[in-house]
């Protein structure tokens, strides 16, 4: 239920009154006053929701950082890995390669 935006009708409808308005004109007038303000004015419950909406997403978010820098770092881990794979399998096939030449050169 949403809260009523203080409007002071009878002030209101009393000044256009005195400004040459018919009273049906004037009440008239400030039933749509009231009903514009009530549709499209926050209230402080509207603010709250709002807020509380934020805080959920910025809680979302900081989860969502969180996972990602995990992600970030088992990646990272992996590539890690790869290297000293790589690494390993160069210098293996570097000695066999030197070895080849070797036998090769001891051959000629």
């Amino acid at each position: 239920m949403t809260e009523a935006i203080a409007f002071d009708t009878h002030r209101f409808v009393k000044r256009l009154t005195e400004c040459g308005f018919t009273e049906r004109q004037a009440e008239t007038l400030a039933e749509e006053h009231v009903a514009l303000l009530n549709a499209n004015l926050a209230t402080k419950a509207d603010i709250a929701r709002v807020e509380a909406r934020i805080e959920s997403t910025k809680a979302g978010i900081e989860t969502l950082r969180q996972e990602t820098k995990a992600d970030i770092a088992r990646v990272e881990a992996r590539i890690e890995t790869a290297k000293a794979d790589t690494l390993k399998w160069m210098i293996g096939a570097m000695v066999a390669q030197g070895g080849l030449i070797v036998a090769l050169v001891k051959l000629l």
